[in-house]
């Protein structure tokens, strides 16, 4: 027996029952990195994930951002990150989702993110489209990058690396309407496959962030790859690059020119 895309919504409203309930209370914060947090939510959330997801598919594999790999087939694997925004959340900031995917045979099936707060779920099922609230999405069709309003995310050890996307946030910002940064990756991605973004990258995010959004705007018209235009957007490490299909090519082209010396 496999999961349904009903099994999967019903998942992430009632993790995300969890977040909203806790939202603007005081929480128990801990550091991963400098500027890396979770709090107890985050692993309130995962438990009642993990813990359903195990009753109703014991043999299955889990990836959680929390608690890391849970053993099963390989065949069957699943993507969570039970509170994608934490420092938003932490900080009494209302944008951050759950997201949850489901992979069958190394591709995608199944994807859900949702919002708590605005009440928005966003979902797709490989082939059959995707929806926000049972509605159907799509990508903008914003031709030309000039008129393109984009988003993108900044890593953790953004600090440390000087590939940190800085420099393509300013040649970004020069060549388009606007780049936001709001920081949550799932919901940036679902932002683009409801045509509120008309692209979005990051450069370096990990899997439970994006398998979920990235098969949503994938099923809403959006041509999603790696940074370097490599489809396989979950391969190690990985990064992304989703936008609709006029906008792709450009910011491809863009991220691929190489950087003048400093």
């Amino acid at each position: 027996m496999q999961p349904t895309l009903k099994e999967l919504t019903y998942l992430v409203l009632q993790a995300g029952e969890i977040l909203r309930r806790a939202y603007g209370q005081r929480h128990q914060i801990n550091h991963k990195g400098i500027i890396d947090l979770v709090t107890e939510v985050d692993h309130q959330s995962e438990a009642y994930l993990v813990g359903e997801i195990r009753r109703r598919y014991p043999n299955h594999r889990i990836l959680a951002e929390e608690s890391g790999n849970w053993s099963g087939q390989e065949c069957c694997q699943w993507y969570i990150d039970p509170l994608d925004g934490t420092v938003n959340f932490a900080h009494g900031v209302p944008f951050f989702s759950v997201s949850i995917a489901y992979q069958e045979e190394g591709q995608l099936r199944l994807g859900a993110v949702y919002d708590p707060l605005r009440q928005e779920l966003f979902a797709a099922e490989r082939g059959c489209g995707a929806w926000l609230n049972n509605v159907p999405i799509y990508v903008s069709s914003i031709p030309e990058l000039d008129q393109s309003l984009l988003v993108t995310g900044f890593p953790y050890d953004i600090r440390n690396r000087t590939d940190n996307n800085l420099d393509n946030y300013a040649r970004f910002s020069m060549r388009s309407q606007g780049v936001r940064r709001l920081g949550s990756a799932a919901l940036d991605l679902c932002y683009v496959a409801a045509g509120r973004f008309d692209g979005y990258w990051e450069m370096s995010v990990n899997p439970w962030d994006v398998a979920a959004g990235g098969l949503i705007a994938q099923e809403a018209g959006a041509v999603v790859t790696r940074i370097d235009g490599d489809p396989d957007f979950l391969k190690p490490p990985p990064s992304i690059l989703a936008a609709n299909p006029f906008i792709h090519p450009h910011m491809l082209r863009l991220l691929k020119e190489k950087q003048p010396a400093s």
